[in-house]
């Protein structure tokens, strides 16, 4: 069984990110998909060092130094950066993530799906599309509600989403 941890729009949130961190590690995610805007390279550190499970991250439009990024991504052999799409298979099911709504919906609509996940909009959505989930797991930052992310149940295709 793989739980899967899933965040999005972090904004340099420090606090916040570590309090989700330690949240994910204690609910016993393995794997940790962020939906983009990390924003600062720092916060990519902070993942880094508090999640040791596999680390799968794209671009939103406010992560604007790609290059530390990197950087900093290469000092962690958990972590990789995807550019703006990933689509991956983890325990079975496939998964996909983006930051924006839009084309991930039109993604979760082509039915090949387990989970779509996305974020940029800020706000949660749960939705069975095609023969899965369309998820925007909500905002680490805090601006338009309490920061919220989700976790993923690989055997059960389960979404329960959570606080920080």
């Amino acid at each position: 069984m793989t739980k899967i941890a899933i965040f999005s729009d972090s904004h340099d949130q420090v606090a916040t990110l570590r309090g989700a961190l330690a949240a994910a590690n204690a609910a016993g995610a393995a794997v940790l998909l962020h939906c983009g805007d990390l924003c600062a390279p720092f916060m990519l550190r902070q993942i880094g060092e508090q999640f040791a499970g596999a680390v799968h991250v794209v671009f939103g439009n406010n992560d604007g130094d790609g290059r530390l990024l990197q950087s900093v991504a290469a000092l962690f052999p958990q972590i990789t950066l995807h550019g703006i799409y990933a689509e991956l298979e983890i325990a079975g099911r496939q998964v996909a993530l983006i930051h924006y709504p839009e084309p991930a919906r039109r993604i979760a609509q082509s039915g090949q799906l387990d989970l779509v996940c996305y974020g940029h909009d800020h706000t949660p959505l749960l939705e069975g599309v095609g023969r899965g989930w369309l998820l925007n797991p909500g905002e680490l930052l805090g601006l338009q509600g309490a920061p919220a992310w989700a976790l993923y149940d690989t055997v059960s295709g389960a979404v329960t989403p959570m606080s920080v």
